[in-house]
């Protein structure tokens, strides 16, 4: 059975989208089978993989109207072992129609019970938020995991982020905290150290190792539509997720 996890921080700017696309890129050139799931509206993670959704295009919207199959709608990449559940603004619209529905935060859940056996990690990127798409995520995971910035107020929303966790935690008793991700390091500032320290305390053992620090080459790959890994995987940001790879690997 794959293990469904959510990335998420409701924070915006934390390197999540990043770590979404790169992170399962480097997991399924590991040998894994991986599917992404693209839950922000803003659709991001699916441009990072080169996917380009038009309107006849089928979605994470539409698998979870149930108007289409997820095996219909996965689309590959350009890892054989990856494949992405695309989304685009159709998706904002889920959050109303969702408002009014029974059993309303496991449609995601539901919509991903039948691809188990397909796949051996299942991400979910969620949207910078705390809203209904991101509370069916959490339903859906059986871990979370939170990518945070090497910045000032890195810790910002954070506790409220907890509580929607803990909250859930009474519904899908299963999720857990995979592990937090430090992400967007400027090791030459005593601040990003400060604040790497800060989280560490705060988390406990539930931090990487591996950070994942600021790179310019993982600020073009998005624009090429392709994870760092395929871009450049001789650049740091590259060996940075490789890294994270194996040590998420060996610990989840």
């Amino acid at each position: 059975m794959a293990r469904i996890i959510a990335i998420t921080n409701q924070k915006g700017g934390v390197g999540k989208t990043t770590t979404s696309v790169n992170l399962s890129a480097c997991i399924a050139q590991e040998g894994r089978r991986v599917l992404v799931v693209d839950a922000d509206p803003q659709g991001n993670t699916s441009s990072g993989f080169g996917v380009r959704v038009r309107e006849k295009t089928k979605t994470v919207y539409e698998v979870m109207a149930g108007e289409a199959a997820l095996s219909d709608a996965a689309v590959k990449t350009g890892i054989d072992t990856l494949f992405v559940l695309p989304a685009d603004i159709r998706l904002a619209g889920a959050e109303i129609e969702l408002a009014g529905m029974e059993r309303r935060e496991h449609v995601l859940a539901e919509a991903l019970a039948g691809a188990g056996d397909d796949y051996d990690y299942i991400f979910i990127d969620c949207p910078p938020s705390l809203g209904l798409i991101t509370l069916n995520a959490l339903c859906a995971a059986d871990g979370v995991l939170i990518p945070i910035q090497c910045e000032y107020y890195a810790l910002e929303g954070v506790s409220a982020l907890m509580g929607t966790i803990q909250k859930v935690q009474r519904i899908n008793r299963r999720l857990t905290i995979d592990g937090v991700v430090l992400t967007m390091l400027d090791a030459r500032t005593n601040l990003g150290v400060q604040v790497a320290q800060e989280v560490r305390k705060v988390f406990k053992g539930k931090v990487f190792g591996t950070v994942i620090p600021r790179n310019v080459r993982l600020g073009e790959a998005p624009s090429h539509g392709l994870p760092i890994s395929l871009y450049d995987p001789r650049s740091l940001g590259a060996q940075s997720y490789q890294a994270l790879a194996k040590e998420f690997l060996s610990r989840v």
